[in-house]
C-alpha cells in the first residue's frame, strides 16, 4: 500500500538551499502569525478605516520591512538568486494574505523598476519608502500595457490620455490623474509613474520616472472599496503641473516601449506567485476540512469524489507553481526577458488560485459560504487576480501578438 508522504511548504520543488530555507521559514511564521489574521480583520473594515493612522496595516509593513527583502538588500545576490529568494517569500506571504502580500510587493516596484532601468540613483531613494506603480488611468486600463498597440483593433484609436508629461529643461512637468487602482495609490510616498508624453504638441507614449508624492501639485483620492483583496490599499492619484527633477527619469519616449515590455515581463511573474499562494492556501483549508468533517457516515476525505476533486486541486497548483519558477528562472538568465512567459504564467496562476478556491467552497459545501471559514475570502481574493496587472483576456492578446515571427511573414 502507498504510504502518505508530507510534501514541504513549495511541494515538489527542488530542495531549497540553507538561505532559502531561512527565508521560507520566516516568511511562513511571519504570514501565519500576523498577515493571515490581520488580513481577515482588515477584511472586514472600511477601506479608509483599514489605512487610517490607527489601523494596525502600518505595524504589520513595519514588520514586513525588518524581514530583508527589500530590493537593495536583494541586489546583493545573483539575478537568479534573488528572483528565486523573492518568489520562495512571496509565496508564503500571500500564502497569508494576498492582499497584504501584495502591499508588501507594490511597495518594492519603485525600486525594482529603477533597478531595471538602471538608475540606481533612484534605487537609493526609493529605499525605505512605501511605493506604489501608477500606469492604469480612468479611461485605460490593460490598454497601457500595450504602448505600441500590437493588439488594438485596426479601427480603433487610444484617444484621450488622462496623464501626460513633458520636459522642460532639467524638469519634467506632469500633469492628469492616474485611476482608482493604483496599488498602494492612497498611501505610497513615491510612485513609478508610466504616462504619456508631449512635445511640440503631439502627445504619445511615454515616459517613465520616480515621483515623491509629497511633492507640490500631487493629491490622492480616498481609498478605494472592492470585493476582494480588501488589505491591497488602492485609490487615485492627480497630478497638477508636478515638478519632478530630471534625474527622477527612467525611461525617456525612446525607451519607453522596451521598458513597459521588461516591467511587464518583471511584474507578471510576480503578481502569478501570488496567485499560486493563494490557491496553495484554498487547497491547504480543503484537504484539512476534510480531514475533519464528517458526512455519510466517515469523514468526507475517504469520499471518492472529493478525493478525486482535492487531487486535481494539488495538481493545479504544482503546476501553476512549476510555470512560475520556469519563467522566472528563464528571464533572470536569458539575454532577454520573454514577456510571453511572464504573460503565460500569470494567467495561468491566477486562473488556478480562482478554480482551486472555487473548488475549495465546495468541499466546505454550505460551510465555504459563511464568513466563518477562510474559503470565501480567498474566492474573493482570487477572482481580483484575474483582473489584476493587466486583466487575463488583454494579455492572452498581448501573448499573442509575440507569438508573430515578421520573418515568416
Amino acid at each position: 500500500m502507498s504510504s502518505y508522504i508530507d510534501l514541504p511548504l513549495s511541494g515538489l520543488e527542488e530542495p531549497l538551499s540553507e538561505m532559502e530555507q531561512f527565508v521560507q521559514d520566516t516568511t511562513h511564521r511571519f504570514a501565519a502569525d500576523v498577515l493571515r489574521p490581520l488580513g481577515t480583520q482588515l477584511d472586514k473594515m472600511s477601506a479608509v478605516d483599514g489605512v487610517a493612522p490607527d489601523s494596525p496595516l502600518w505595524g504589520a509593513l513595519e514588520q514586513a520591512a525588518g524581514l530583508g527583502l527589500d530590493v537593495k538588500s536583494m541586489l546583493e545576490l545573483s539575478p537568479l538568486e534573488r528572483e528565486r529568494m523573492m518568489l520562495i517569500a512571496a509565496e508564503e506571504l500571500s500564502w497569508g494574505d494576498a492582499g497584504l502580500g501584495g502591499m508588501v510587493l507594490v511597495s518594492q516596484m519603485p525600486g525594482l523598476y529603477s533597478v531595471l532601468a538602471g538608475n540606481m540613483e533612484m534605487v537609493d531613494f526609493c529605499h525605505g519608502k512605501l511605493g506604489c506603480w501608477g500606469i492604469t488611468e480612468p479611461d485605460h486600463g490593460s490598454d497601457t500595457l500595450d504602448p505600441d498597440g500590437s493588439i488594438a483593433a485596426s479601427d480603433g484609436d487610444y484617444g484621450r490620455p488622462n496623464c501626460v508629461a513633458r520636459i522642460e529643461g532639467d524638469k519634467i512637468i506632469v500633469n492628469g490623474q492616474k485611476s482608482a487602482w493604483v496599488s498602494g495609490g492612497t498611501i505610497a510616498q513615491v510612485c513609478a509613474l508610466y504616462c504619456h508624453y508631449e512635445e511640440n504638441g503631439e502627445v504619445r507614449p511615454g515616459v517613465s520616472l520616480i515621483v515623491p508624492l509629497d511633492l507640490p501639485g500631487v493629491s490622492k483620492g480616498k481609498a478605494l472599496e472592492k470585493v476582494g483583496l480588501r488589505a491591497l490599499n488602492q485609490g487615485e492619484i492627480y497630478f497638477d503641473n508636478v515638478e519632478v527633477p530630471i534625474s527622477h527619469l527612467l525611461a525617456g519616449p525612446g525607451q519607453y516601449v522596451d521598458f513597459v515590455h521588461h516591467t511587464l515581463a518583471e511584474a507578471n511573474v510576480h503578481v502569478a506567485n501570488l496567485a499560486v499562494g493563494m490557491a496553495r492556501a484554498a487547497y491547504e483549508h480543503a484537504l484539512a476540512y476534510a480531514h475533519e468533517r464528517r458526512a455519510g457516515g466517515q469523514k468526507i476525505i475517504l469520499h471518492q469524489s472529493v478525493k478525486y476533486r482535492l487531487f486535481h486541486m494539488f495538481r493545479k497548483v504544482e503546476a501553476a507553481r512549476a510555470l512560475v519558477r520556469r519563467v522566472a528562472t528563464y528571464n533572470a538568465t536569458a539575454p532577454q526577458a520573454a514577456l510571453q512567459g511572464s504573460i503565460s504564467a500569470k494567467i495561468t496562476a491566477t486562473q488556478t488560485a480562482f478554480e482551486v478556491a472555487s473548488d475549495a467552497i465546495q468541499i466546505f459545501g454550505g460551510n465555504g459560504l459563511t464568513k466563518e471559514y477562510p474559503v470565501e475570502k480567498l474566492l474573493r481574493d482570487s477572482r481580483a487576480m484575474l483582473i489584476a496587472d493587466g486583466c487575463n483576456e488583454a494579455l492572452a492578446l498581448k501573448g499573442g501578438s509575440l507569438l508573430v515571427n515578421p520573418d515568416l511573414l
